[in-house]
């Protein structure tokens, strides 16, 4: 369970710090200018903001209906953008208020504490907010994935509760301090904090599309510094420094650091103003406020105390009943939709816009491939892959303005398109663009023809390492044997049409009932264990026979085998699937200690494939390859700095640190890239 609540952990402990350092400074200052009577507001707002994260979870637990990942960053941004507003804004209270209060305090602390109700409820719900509704999505997405709530919900109760002992920490420090200190210290740390919301705030927005700029880094230290390391994670929680930063955001941390800091270092500068002998009248008067401010909490208490607090939580829960009740996906009428080989789209009739749900029926007696497309350019709005006769499966669907029908490819047929239905209203959808054997052709001729030249150049160097051997020169035939091994590994996406030469050139010794002694133990892995276990050269000459003959058949072989076009966008992300699983964890490394460079290989194989791919991908999703193109410089860099010349780091001997840092970076180069086969899946039309 661990591994699914330190994740949890790691958010709690940071969204906490984020929240609570600058709810904390504020409970201080109210207690330390003896406005204990203003607690309420800030505790209804941090109440209010904890309701309505709750309130989301739960909205996002019982619907299926959930916010887009766009307009989850770009909410996330905006409401970045309001707290620095309201947290600048009470910063240059404070700074007020430490110059004009010191000697009098008692006397004007009405008149201090000018910020208003509003503004003390607005800033702490706003410094709650947003941090209670990102962890309420991270846990969420995080249940969905670990298939359990209790890690991830545990791991983030002993994150909270953790920040929380820090903040109050903080709190007890400030109140034994000298409050002209402590206004002018708690201002320049929340100075500081609120950059880099600013810059997290911003970042979010280029993140949902709202601004430009994503890719555009001025600050990359994802390769020397592990970004959930706990000092990593206490810098990110505290000042929302992040190891990779674009241009805007670090602009706008320097530009609002520079100017708020500046105005807010001049104000303190300035001379307080004397304070004046305190007259007979001023005195009675003041002790008539004290007498006041003392009666109020005794009116206040016969009032309903439990009114407000009750209905910040109350507003939130009804509403989001109210999404859970209306909001679920509905099935696009009573009837559901029929599916077989003759007729395809019985009772479907235009649905309503939004995202809607279909039950699909197979009435046929084939399995059936189902796609709701646009009929007038085949683009598909949501499909269901073998569809089994007399089975019943939904299809959810997004609707917006536009022409409908249900095609229908049964496993041996042809297609059948139903009847178009037209929607009007409900702004628009995002299809994906169908993709065919002949939009892919050249992108694979392409690619057979880096692959062919590749195989070429393997077959001189395996030649090469045949002859090492044969002269007993087996220092340099383990040099030569990484390269060509390299060159192998380089050409990873065509590895499923190599057929049974794959396993006799690259083939592993698992599953052999004599292990890495078996007769039937050859190719690369073969002559690996020989060269790095003491073999003689007179041992290894024949392994390295057949493993040169074995080449030269591939090289021939080739050109005719089949090589299915629908294979090439799958390796684009099956290429380093494997590379994690198992060159990065060491599992087919054989003595060398070379899995690095074979991994830099699978990489450099990559980067080809994609290129073929990019006229594809840049007509359907344009901002998939920058991303996927920083991911990849990202692990590029980890791998650069595990070798020096022709030696590289064996897996095994990685820091824990370098370790994580290159799965955690393999790990999201491949969620970047996981969209790729859906985007180019060659949809059946007949």
């Amino acid at each position: 369970m661990w591994d699914d609540a330190f994740p949890s952990f790691l958010i709690g402990l940071r969204e906490g710090l984020e929240a609570g350092l600058i709810v904390s400074i504020l409970v201080a200052t109210l207690v330390r200018a003896e406005a204990r009577s203003r607690l309420p507001q800030v505790w209804t707002g941090v109440l209010a903001a904890i309701a309505v994260a709750m309130s989301f979870g739960a909205v996002l637990t019982f619907t299926a209906a959930s916010m887009p990942q766009t307009a989850q960053e770009a909410f996330g941004g905006v409401l970045s953008v309001i707290a620095v507003a309201f947290v600048t804004a009470m910063v240059f209270w404070m700074r007020r208020s430490a110059r004009n209060l010191s000697s009098e305090l008692k006397q004007k602390v009405s008149g201090a504490l000018a910020m208003g109700s509003g503004m003390l409820i607005l800033t702490s719900f706003l410094a709650v907010g947003r941090e209670g509704l990102e962890t309420a999505l991270f846990l969420w997405t995080t249940a969905q994935a670990a298939g359990e709530s209790a890690g991830p919900l545990t791991g983030a109760a002993i994150g909270l509760l953790l920040a929380a002992g820090l903040c109050w920490g903080l709190y007890r420090r400030v109140l034994k301090i000298n409050l002209t200190k402590f206004f002018t210290a708690t201002g320049v740390v929340l100075i500081v904090i609120a950059a880099g919301v600013l810059g997290y705030g911003l970042r979010d927005l280029q993140e949902g599309g709202v601004l430009p700029g994503k890719t555009a880094y001025a600050v990359d230290l994802a390769g020397s510094i592990d970004a959930g390391s706990w000092y990593s994670t206490l810098i990110q929680g505290v000042f929302n420094l992040m190891p990779t930063m674009t241009w805007l955001q670090v602009v706008a941390y320097v530009a609002y650091l520079a100017v708020v800091m500046t105005l807010f270092v001049r104000g303190v500068r300035l001379t307080a103003p004397k304070a004046k002998p305190e007259t007979a009248t001023q005195r009675s008067a003041g002790a008539s406020g004290e007498g006041s401010a003392a009666r109020k909490p005794a009116a206040a208490r016969r009032r309903p105390v439990w009114v407000v607090p009750a209905a910040v939580v109350a507003v939130p829960a009804v509403v989001a009943g109210l999404f859970v009740a209306l909001g679920r996906p509905k099935p696009a009428g009573d009837q559901t939709v029929a599916v077989s080989e003759t007729d395809c789209g019985k009772g479907f009739t235009a649905p309503e816009p939004g995202r809607q749900t279909f039950q699909m029926h197979n009435t046929g007696r084939q399995a059936s491939e189902v796609y709701l497309v646009d009929p007038s350019t085949n683009a598909v709005y949501g499909e269901i892959e073998g569809l089994a006769p007399g089975t019943t499966r939904d299809l959810v669907a997004t609707i917006a303005g536009g022409t409908y029908a249900w095609r229908c490819v049964p496993a041996s047929g042809k297609a059948v398109t139903s009847k178009a239905v037209t929607v009007t209203g409900g702004g628009a959808a995002k299809p994906v663009a169908p993709v065919s054997e002949q939009d892919l052709a050249a992108p694979l001729k392409s690619y057979k023809s880096y692959v062919g030249k590749g195989l070429d150049t393997l077959a001189g160097q395996t030649r090469a390492l045949q002859h090492d051997i044969e002269g007993g020169h087996l220092d340099r035939a383990r040099t030569d044997w990484l390269t060509a091994h390299r060159t192998y590994a380089s050409l990873g996406a065509a590895y499923g049409t190599f057929e049974d030469f794959d396993k006799k050139i690259d083939g592993r010794a698992d599953g052999l009932p004599g292990g890495e002694r078996d007769k039937d133990f050859s190719g690369f892995l073969r002559l690996e264990y020989g060269l790095w276990h003491g073999r003689s050269a007179k041992e290894l000459t024949g392994p390295a026979r057949q493993l040169s003959t074995d080449v030269a058949g591939l090289g021939k072989a080739f050109p005719s085998q089949d090589f299915d076009a629908g294979d090439l966008p799958l390796r684009a992300h099956e290429i380093l699937e494997n590379t994690l699983q198992f060159e990065l964890t060491g599992d087919t490394d054989e003595g060398s200690g070379t899995n690095l460079a074979t991994a830099d290989a699978n990489l450099a194989g990559t980067r080809e494939l994609l290129t073929v791919l990019k006229p594809l991908l840049t007509d359907r999703a344009p901002k998939v390859l920058p991303t996927v193109d920083t991911d990849i410089d990202r692990v590029q860099k980890l791998l650069d700095a595990q070798h020096d010349g022709g030696h590289w780091t064996p897996v095994e001997k990685l820091s824990d640190a370098d370790r994580r840092r290159l799965d955690g970076a393999t790990g999201q180069l491949l969620e970047d890239l996981a969209p790729i086969p859906d985007l180019l899946e060659i949809r059946k039309s007949a």
